[in-house]
């Protein structure tokens, strides 16, 4: 979504602030002073990121005062470089992010977790006795790099999973379908939806279900940005989280139309499959956000993944949980009416 584009600020000039003073009413004129706010996502457009495009494509931003721009990510794409060098206001992360902004004394902060459930998930074959996340002990798992640093831990300290069941995960199902004796790493919405299509009805093991408590499409920012514009933080925020309940119990189809015009390789089958797992299995809106609202954190499962996650060996012992989030914009009840 980023390019030679002329900004609302921008078009809104060319003709001529006398002008627009003159004939637009009153709450028009909100428009020539949006402030601007970039948000990088960590993957190309996909109905995961469905709340933000929503809250672009049917003016939620521009209710609360912001020209938002959601900058799509892809492989060659790092979000932590580019909020590390200020090239964007926020990023798309996770949990680990908050961790490694606490152990290495970075100034960035997490401020807000769409997801209340990691969409991570071990994929089996059906009628091979793979049917819970234990029954996989001992067992061949194809995992990728980013696994063995996170969940893969966390399935040994929890499972006694060994290091000896793994296998390279290379992002190519393939073999996973040659062999019914395997198991794989996926995302809830992607991986099983491919494996249906080869003809394979998946058991898919969603490890949030299990306790894997890491918060997921995370709202990023820096200190600076939370502690010098706070109200504009609050606003990209909130109405972030009004996008994402439009997105999921209104009418999607502005986001989808948007998501599909910056990824052609989305179609209205896909992004329909990932609405509906994101729903059935509470992905976004479950636990404490039915009460606290969507994008919610608390202080309890911070704490909690932390230590599960040292105990684990993932994590050094020690940190200081408060330079990795702030609580200071959520829980906030924001689109429960």
């Amino acid at each position: 979504m980023s390019g030679n584009r002329i900004s609302r600020r921008q078009s809104l000039g060319l003709f001529g602030a006398a002008a627009a003073a003159a004939t637009l009413p009153a709450p028009a004129l909100r428009a020539q002073t949006l402030d601007k706010f970039s948000y990088q996502t960590n993957w190309r457009a996909q109905a995961e990121h469905g709340g933000f495009y929503q809250a672009v494509a049917t003016g939620i931003y521009r209710k609360y005062g912001i020209d938002a721009e959601i900058r799509m990510g892809g492989p060659q794409q790092d979000p932590n470089t580019l909020l590390v060098g200020g090239r964007v206001d926020a990023i798309m992360s996770n949990s680990f992010a908050g961790f490694n902004y606490a152990r290495e004394g970075l100034p960035f902060v997490v401020v807000a977790s769409v997801m209340q459930k990691d969409p991570q998930v071990l994929i089996s074959h059906p009628g091979m006795g793979n049917d819970t996340l234990p029954a996989l002990k001992g067992k061949p798992i194809l995992i990728g790099a980013g696994g063995r640093s996170s969940y893969w831990p966390w399935l040994k300290s929890k499972f006694g999973f060994t290091d000896d069941q793994a296998r390279p995960y290379t992002f190519n199902m393939a073999p996973f379908l040659a062999d019914k004796t395997l198991s794989q790493q996926g995302f809830l919405s992607s991986e099983p939806f491919a494996i249906e299509q080869a003809g394979v009805k998946p058991v898919v093991h969603l490890l949030a279900d299990y306790g894997f408590d890491n918060y997921q499409t995370t709202i990023n920012t820096s200190w600076k940005l939370v502690n010098e514009k706070p109200d504009l933080v609050q606003r990209f925020v909130s109405a972030s989280i009004e996008g994402w309940v439009s997105y999921l119990n209104g009418d999607p189809a502005p986001a989808n139309a948007l998501i599909k015009r910056d990824n052609p390789d989305m179609d209205d089958v896909k992004i329909a499959y990932a609405h509906k797992a994101m729903k059935d299995k509470g992905i976004v809106d479950s636990g404490d956000s039915k009460t606290l609202g969507v994008g919610c954190m608390t202080d309890v499962r911070w704490k909690g993944f932390y230590e599960a996650m040292v105990a684990s060996g993932a994590q050094p012992a020690g940190l200081d949980l408060s330079k990795a989030y702030t609580l200071r914009f959520v829980n906030k009840r924001v689109g429960m009416g």
